[in-house]
């Protein structure tokens, strides 16, 4: 019988050098699709599918992203006096219980597989899952819960998929896909950023993973790949060689808040997808004439 995937780590170290200057003084992260950060849904998404522990691998000016899973009295106590009990209700339904919150520091901006391998001593011997704060979805039920469902049934280690354009696939890492349905199929390897030509597949590797604890040992002697950083998807590779990976093309839309194209695609998708904004952001946008800038 499988282990329970019961923590996550959320690494968000990076300097997100492409939103230059919001992110000057403000993580990433904290970014807002709407009106909730990056991270709040990758949290959300995790929590929906039982995660119980999140691990936060930070950096220098981060600790916003502490802050923002804490409680601050002063704005509760404001919002109580004032009446505003359903935006204090909403507040407190996104807070993680006390001591379900950890972080730890990456000090040097070595890569994914650097950032992973820092949460090693609060992850322990256990399977977890990894999500990238970066990728937000629209999927009912969430990517992590759609994954959980494949691992309860597989075991071994599991990556989200999803189709793109064969002529997009050298921006990506792809799979190598084998025998088995969407929800749940073999992975026999992954290549990253192909040639159209030489691409295995079009299923991109979307930023969820579970994985198990074996990749730690892996990652710690892990030479510096692509860009002189440590490689999650070497380690993977690795791994492959000792346990199953299955390959999970979930039923949704990710959108790459991380590129500024789509971080600000989802902030469309997500207001159209909201009851209370989107019949006046309609009007809105009725309003631009977008006809004439297309």
């Amino acid at each position: 019988m499988s282990k329970r995937v019961r923590t996550a780590v959320f690494p968000v170290a990076g300097l997100g050098t492409r939103f230059l200057p919001a992110t000057k003084a403000m993580p990433k992260e904290m970014l807002t699709v709407v009106d909730r950060p990056l991270i709040q849904y990758a949290v959300d998404e995790a929590r929906e599918a039982g995660i119980e522990h999140f691990v936060f691998v930070t950096g220098r000016n981060k600790g916003v992203i502490e802050d923002h899973f804490d409680r601050q009295f002063e704005l509760e106590a404001t919002l109580e006096s004032r009446g505003k009990t359903k935006a204090l209700e909403e507040l407190q339904k996104d807070l993680p219980s006390a001591g379900r919150t950890s972080f730890t520091r990456q000090q040097e901006p070595l890569g994914l597989g650097h950032a992973v391998w820092c949460a090693r001593d609060i992850v322990g011997d256990q399977p977890f899952a990894l999500l990238l704060p970066d990728m937000i979805f629209q999927a009912k039920p969430g990517v992590l819960k759609q994954m959980m469902d494949a691992y309860e049934e597989r075991a071994g280690n599991i990556v989200g998929v999803e189709e793109c354009a064969w002529e997009d696939v050298s921006s990506y890492g792809v799979v190598v896909r084998g025998d088995g349905p969407d929800e749940g199929f073999v992975i026999n390897g992954m290549v990253e950023k192909p040639k159209r030509e030489e691409a295995p597949s079009n299923l991109f590797i979307s930023g969820r993973y579970i994985l198990q604890p074996e990749i730690f040992a892996l990652l710690a002697e892990q030479t510096r790949g692509a860009g002189g950083e440590i490689q999650l998807t070497d380690a993977m590779q690795s791994l492959m060689g000792q346990q199953p990976f299955t390959g999970v093309k979930y039923r949704g839309k990710v959108y790459d808040c991380g590129s500024k194209l789509g971080f600000l695609t989802a902030n469309v998708v997500f207001a159209l997808d909201r009851p209370d904004i989107r019949p006046g952001f309609i009007e809105e946008l009725r309003k631009l004439d977008l006809e004439d800038k297309l």
